[in-house]
């Protein structure tokens, strides 16, 4: 008997969870074998980080060094699977540009090629 492999859980994490997290969360939503959510640091931040997040999560992308500085201060164990895409907060939500950016960013690190 084998064992089904479950999907790779990645979690995207920006400020306020309104622009870059979502729109990564979006491109990355539907492809076989990742599940995918996004949160903010902000208290007041759409879906805010929690530490069951940071648990279910396989990888963590955060969008810039603060953030990740914030994860690793709720879970110090997520260091090492927190990972920065250097992604600044200048973009609205589903930018062409934010895509490409976090397009090219991703797949360095999941080896996704995506469909043009």
């Amino acid at each position: 008997m084998t064992i089904p492999k479950r999907p790779k859980r990645i979690l995207f994490v920006c400020t306020a969870n309104v622009d870059r997290s979502p729109t990564a969360e979006a491109i990355l939503k539907g492809i076989k074998g990742f599940e995918v959510q996004s949160a903010g640091i902000w208290p007041n931040a759409r879906r805010r980080i929690t530490k069951e997040l940071i648990d279910w999560a396989d990888i963590i992308f955060a969008m810039e060094d603060y953030h990740k500085e914030v994860i690793v201060s709720l879970k110090p164990e997520a260091e090492n699977k927190t990972v920065v895409l250097n992604v600044p907060d200048i973009y609205p939500r589903n930018d062409p540009n934010l895509i490409k950016i976090l397009k090219e960013r991703i797949s360095e690190h999941l080896g996704i090629v995506w469909e043009e």
